[in-house]
């Protein structure tokens, strides 16, 4: 038996099927049975049977799942440990929120491309409760959302906070939230919830409260007068720094948001464990740059 043959048949049990292991493995469907018949043929078992509820492990392919991940464990630690991570290929899927990809992203790619030179990468930017969805299906492989993930399976690193200021267009005066829209994020994110119940207790129900997924046109919109909000001053900067915007106290607070680097503990790879450990460092020296 081979380790690629090890790896795939390992694949197939965690994702549960042979056309998602081709996906994760960047292999054909057919390449992948073969590999698993190889295997099958070699220890002259069957590890896998088609049920109602889809592919499931027989007996004998649970009992190599437990061998399987131990000898990947040793595979990843010798990638620590000796591999020279220069040398390393493949993809590595990475997800990220708006609010990170607007700030402190680039950075943490540029050390990534530096470090693993010869790894592609796969970006998505999308509102966290769907990077949380996209990880746990196994889509990606990293993920930089508001967290942290309480899956058994998922590990958290704690990333800077971002704490929200309140925002208004420079030349309006006092604000009425029953006359001026609020702005803020994405309506399936927890800001958004939070915002919305405060300004329901605070104004009263009627308070209209718009949602937006991109943060750089939700502060274009309160530029122009269109709309307040609680936003990062450091995504705010800019317009800030160009007298179109100016922060106010509104009486009311926004919790920071809190981001986590997220990951799947099993089954261990190194790459992730590495790359969320690398993304904290950058994300604090960003942050320290912009106080």
């Amino acid at each position: 038996m081979t380790l690629d043959q090890i790896k795939t048949f390992l694949w197939v049990a965690r994702l549960g099927g042979f056309r998602r292991a081709a996906q994760k493995l960047n292999l054909s469907q057919p390449a992948i049975s073969s590999r698993i018949a190889a295997l099958e043929a070699e220890l002259q078992v069957s590890l896998f049977e088609r049920g109602a509820k889809g592919l499931a492990l027989t007996r004998r392919g649970a009992l190599l799942v437990t061998y399987a991940e131990q000898i990947l464990f040793v595979q990843e630690e010798i990638k620590r440990s000796v591999a020279d991570t220069a040398e390393m290929g493949g993809l590595f899927r990475i997800g990220a929120s708006e609010t990170v990809a607007q700030s402190w992203l680039p950075a943490f790619l540029k050390a990534f491309s530096e470090a693993y030179p010869r790894i592609n990468v796969d970006l998505t930017v999308d509102i966290s409760s769907a990077l949380r969805e996209e990880l746990l299906g196994r889509r990606l492989d990293l993920a930089f959302l508001m967290g942290p993930v309480s899956e058994f399976s998922v590990e958290n690193v704690a990333l800077p906070r971002f704490h929200l200021h309140w925002y208004k267009a420079a030349d309006m005066g006092e604000v009425d939230f029953n006359t001026i829209p609020v702005i803020t994020f994405s309506a399936k994110t927890r800001p958004h919830r939070e915002l919305t119940a405060e300004l329901s207790r605070r104004v009263g129900p009627n308070v209209r409260v718009f949602s937006s997924a991109s943060l750089s046109a939700s502060l274009q919109m309160i530029a122009e007068g269109i709309a307040v909000g609680p936003y990062p001053r450091s995504l705010a900067r800019a317009l800030l720094g160009a007298g179109r915007i100016v922060e106010f106290d509104p009486g009311m607070h926004a919790s920071p948001l809190e981001f986590t680097a997220s990951y799947l503990g099993q089954p261990y790879s190194f790459l992730p464990e590495s790359s969320a450990r690398l993304a904290a460092e950058v994300a604090h020296r960003w942050h320290t740059a912009q106080e």
